[in-house]
């Protein structure tokens, strides 16, 4: 009898323990209910309400990695509660474990489908899981349940957006309030707008953006709206002023090289495209973007120096070779080292023998120590391998010129001229690659 009565006070104890806990969770007083509870999960390891509450105190303190276990035990001790439920996937959401949480705020949506808090939350957890399409049907079933908040129409807009539904997307997203003060929001619709082919709207929303949070991801996007758009002048203002402002943002920088080249001023990009190299000499991408950009220049640029030793470090690689080579040949006479510039053309025509520039820079060093009639040779096999190269056939024309051909230097020179709009055209669709390669990376 003693002991019973023993255990009956202990029990009573322990309901008043629990009450005064929950009490003290309602009021706010977090750590005196975590106390309590923590002492009493000891003691009852198989109750719902004490793992419950538990775990939603751990979770409201941000105690995620604890907190979970608590969930899930409640969860298995009482399968159809929608709340705890919904607490153990906001938990999972927290702790990255996405494909949990959708598996479980499905389960408490479909208890629960009037709670917007547990739609909104799938609906992240499915964004989260690129289900974009779903993730929009829960928020819209959220919105509907409750007047949205910003938050809310935010999530639901991007949803939208993701799943190819701009217009829908728009409509949502001009219902925010905050949508003239947050830059979030702002860039959101200047996506959007893109999509709709609103350019002009688009580059409003992108420079408000910056205007309200001139973040690196920010004044980057804005760049890159310029830039796709082929409006250079503002695209390197943006770029430079990313550059001022972010320092250590290698895109920025990269961005606003080939912001420069496509504007037709190389020697500005060269000595980005220099550093950028400099910075990670084993990047093949940024080393064929000086390249190109070195062998457009008329004269030598400090930068291009960087691609001779780029080209005897990765000697597989034909173009830069080439463009080193170029480099060589286009400092003043004094200053040319011939045999290097021939070693890496030899080097680049090994590594690629199909490569027509390599030819036409041989055929200029040739040119160069006025060896006219050996210049022949190579030139003739850049033309071979591509009959419109305009610049080959006016060397072409010299050589012939020189060596006393010159019907032949006639028909050579009417062939340049013929070909010279195409080399244009060509050289334009390179700086449209160049540019389409860094906008399809944003």
């Amino acid at each position: 009898m003693p002991v019973l009565l023993a255990q009956h006070r202990t029990a009573a104890k322990d309901a008043e323990s629990l009450a005064a806990a929950m009490k003290a969770e309602d009021e706010g007083h977090l750590h005196e209910a975590e106390s309590i509870l923590a002492s009493l999960a000891a003691k009852y390891p198989e109750s719902f309400e004490i793992s419950a509450s538990l775990g939603e105190i751990y979770a409201e303190e941000g105690n995620y990695a604890q907190a979970a276990p608590l969930l899930e035990k409640a969860v298995k001790l009482r399968p159809s509660s929608a709340p705890v439920l919904a607490n153990l996937g906001a938990v999972y959401l927290k702790l990255d474990r996405n494909e949990d949480a959708v598996r479980v705020l499905r389960r408490a949506a479909l208890l629960d489908p009037k709670n917007p808090a547990t739609q909104s939350n799938y609906g992240l957890a499915l964004m989260q899981m690129k289900h974009p399409a779903e993730a929009a049907k829960a928020f819209a079933t959220a919105a509907s349940v409750k007047a949205p908040d910003d938050d809310l129409l935010y999530n639901w807009s991007l949803a939208l957006y993701d799943s190819g539904q701009y217009d829908e997307a728009g409509e949502v997203l001009s219902r925010a309030s905050n949508l003239g003060t947050s830059a979030a929001a702002q860039s959101l619709m200047g996506d959007i707008c893109e999509k709709q082919k609103n350019y002009k709207d688009a580059g409003e929303h992108y420079v408000a953006a910056v205007k309200l949070d001139p973040s690196e991801q920010n004044i980057y996007t804005a760049g890159i709206e310029f830039l796709r758009h082929w409006t250079f002048d503002p695209a390197i203002q943006y770029f430079q002023f990313g550059v001022k402002h972010y320092p250590a943002s290698k895109r920025m920088l990269l961005a606003l090289g080939i912001a420069h080249y496509s504007n037709n001023e190389f020697a500005k990009a060269a000595p980005i495209f220099a550093q950028l190299l400099n910075s990670d000499p084993d990047d093949e991408f940024v080393a064929s973007l000086l390249g190109h950009d070195c062998s457009l220049m008329p004269d030598d640029s400090p930068g291009c120096s960087s691609l001779v030793d780029f080209a005897q470090r990765h000697t597989k690689n034909a173009p830069v070779a080439t463009y080193a080579a170029a480099s060589i040949l286009h400092r003043p006479s004094d200053q040319q080292d011939l045999a290097l510039a021939n070693q890496l053309l030899q080097q680049a025509i090994a590594a690629d023998p199909k490569f027509p520039e390599s030819y036409y820079q041989l055929g200029v060093l040739k040119q160069q120590k006025k060896d006219w009639q050996a210049s022949l040779a190579p030139l003739q096999r850049a033309i071979a391998l591509r009959p419109a190269y305009s610049q080959a056939h006016y060397r072409l024309a010299l050589a012939y010129s020189h060596t006393g051909q010159h019907e032949k230097a006639q028909a050579e020179i009417g062939l340049q001229q013929k070909y010279s709009q195409q080399e244009k055209d060509d050289l334009n669709a390179r700086f449209r690659q160049v540019t389409t390669f860094l906008v399809s990376k944003n």
